[in-house]
């Protein structure tokens, strides 16, 4: 977990900081989530009294926000690094506190296991991860109360080990959707892309918390590559509104050939993303999860790591068997077209700057109903 002496950065006037350190190395992956803080990088509790509702958006905001209004039946898995023993006690806070329906392992509604699928022999805690994985499960729970949850705990955070985790997560009965809220360099990553190629399944990524420029496994054309946005409440007819978040990942590829359902001119290569839902931790979720490795509380995140598990969660809603991200490109006019905010800098190009249509911080736009998913 990054120290509150890393740091802190800054979106308007939230402060936060990332739950995995930045600075991986090649071959690895690190995760995209960010905590909220106060102005020392100290994490904030969302709920300091009994019976207070927790400060960011709970399932009723997101729900809201993306017109989704089935629970759905399937199963979600989600794929992390390193253990977190509390997962299921805190997945039960959350899922009290807003009502959700209870999903344990008793009544067969949540299940953890390690990469090679055992229930049990679990590897080391590692708490930002935990706080990931805690953000995950929370986010497929919003977005899919009542599908089935899968943890798939990777050893480590080798991008060997993530994938073996993915192909555990896909040969699991009733998996159709894989969330990965974690990415890392494109160099070398060719040996495991093909992990993500699962077709009948909804394989979400994150697309990065660093701004413009590409990370894997997004840039892999099987995936659907999930940017962030920044999420208000307004006065039009939809009652939210939504910009591109500043730190959301988009890129094109340097690895990976253009999928057939992409048709953007500037791009000849896989751009990336496909679609996006809030990140920014300016407009942050409640999560309960990891404030140490020995006790857990309410919390408010941030990150495409917020947005890939949601996007997920959709999917779920509606157990379709995708292939890829084609049924968004074809479908894109059932969505929220994001049309303003950057991400980075890029000539002005739709690379890095929303606009009307396509752009890659927000892709083909965000959620609005399960048409597209």
């Amino acid at each position: 977990m990054a120290s509150a002496q890393d740091q802190l950065e800054r979106s308007g006037n939230v402060y936060h900081k990332v739950a995995c350190a930045r600075g991986n190395p090649n071959g690895t992956a690190r995760c995209h989530a960010h905590v909220v803080t106060d102005a020392r990088g100290n994490e904030l509790n969302g709920q300091v009294t009994p019976n207070v509702v927790p400060s960011g958006y709970g399932p009723t905001d997101l729900r809201s926000a993306y017109n989704i209004t089935s629970n759905g039946t399937t199963t979600i898995a989600i794929v992390d690094a390193y253990g977190y023993p509390n997962a299921e006690a805190d997945l039960a806070v959350y899922r009290s506190q807003y009502g959700l329906p209870a999903c344990t392992t008793a009544n067969g509604c949540f299940k953890k296991v390690n990469q090679s699928g055992v229930q049990g022999s679990y590897p080391a805690t590692d708490t930002g991860w935990s706080q990931e994985q805690a953000l995950d499960i929370d986010m497929a729970s919003a977005m899919c109360p009542g599908c089935k949850i899968v943890l798939v705990q990777a050893t480590s955070a080798t991008l060997a080990n993530l994938a073996a985790a993915v192909r555990t997560a896909a040969a699991m009965p009733g998996v159709t959707v894989i969330s990965n809220s974690y990415g890392g360099s494109e160099s070398g990553s060719a040996t495991y892309e093909s992990a993500y190629n699962q077709p009948g399944k909804a394989v979400t990524v994150s697309t990065g918390d660093s701004g413009y420029g590409t990370q894997f496994p997004a840039s892999s054309p099987h995936v659907i590559a999930v940017g962030g946005t920044h999420l208000v409440r307004a006065s039009n007819a939809r009652g939210w509104s939504e910009t591109a978040w500043t730190s959301g990942g988009s890129g094109c590829s340097t690895v990976y050939a253009k999928p057939s359902f992409q048709t953007d001119a500037l791009c000849t290569m896989r751009v990336e993303a496909d679609v996006s839902a809030v990140g920014d931790p300016n407009t942050g979720v409640a999560v309960y999860g990891p404030t140490s490795r020995r006790a857990s509380g309410w919390l408010v995140f941030g990150g495409t790591s917020v947005s890939a598990p949601l996007i997920g969660g959709i999917y779920g809603v509606t157990g379709h068997t995708p292939t890829g991200a084609a049924s968004i490109y074809a479908n894109k006019a059932s969505l929220n077209d994001v049309t303003s905010g950057s991400n980075g800098t890029c000539g002005g190009t739709y690379f890095c700057t929303a606009g009307v249509g396509y752009d890659g911080p927000t892709g083909n736009g965000t959620p609005n109903g399960t048409a597209p998913f």
